[in-house]
């Protein structure tokens, strides 16, 4: 399974489209960029690799690993990038605002099943986190 996050910067946080095998999966939030600086900025562009987690605060939730200089980046709900992330993704139903969304809990069911159901059939899960690409986009 492929996970793609395309993301788009600004000064006020992060928003992102998450595709699955290239299909639309839902929309992310996260912190703006500030030289991949421990709970304030969003990670580096890259490839990594997920695995599922839980805990007790966020129950069932997923890990990214190996980021370089980083450690416990997760994706888990959140609604407020600003007010609820330390660097971590947050993947929403809906964009609401810069680094704001809705119906996080959802979209995070969505993504898990997927990844439950990849595991199960010992799949290999690539998540590569990069810009968007305006050219795969027409202008009317």
């Amino acid at each position: 399974m492929e996970l793609v996050l395309e993301r788009a910067y600004f000064k006020e946080g992060t928003n992102g489209t998450l595709f699955c095998s290239q299909a639309f999966l839902c929309h992310t939030i996260e912190l703006p960029w500030e030289n991949n600086k421990r709970n304030i900025s969003c990670i580096p562009e890259g490839n990594y690799e997920i695995e599922p987690r839980f805990s007790k605060r966020f129950q069932h939730h997923l890990i990214v690993k190996n980021v370089t200089g980083r450690s416990y980046i997760l994706f888990h709900p959140a609604n407020d990038a600003k007010k609820d992330l330390e660097g971590c993704i947050a993947p929403v139903s809906y964009l609401s605002g810069i680094g704001k969304g809705l119906h996080s809990k959802n979209a995070l069911q969505k993504l898990l099943s997927l990844v439950y159901q990849a595991k199960e059939r010992k799949e290999k899960i690539s998540f590569t986190i990069k810009s968007q690409n305006y050219e795969n986009y027409r202008t009317l």
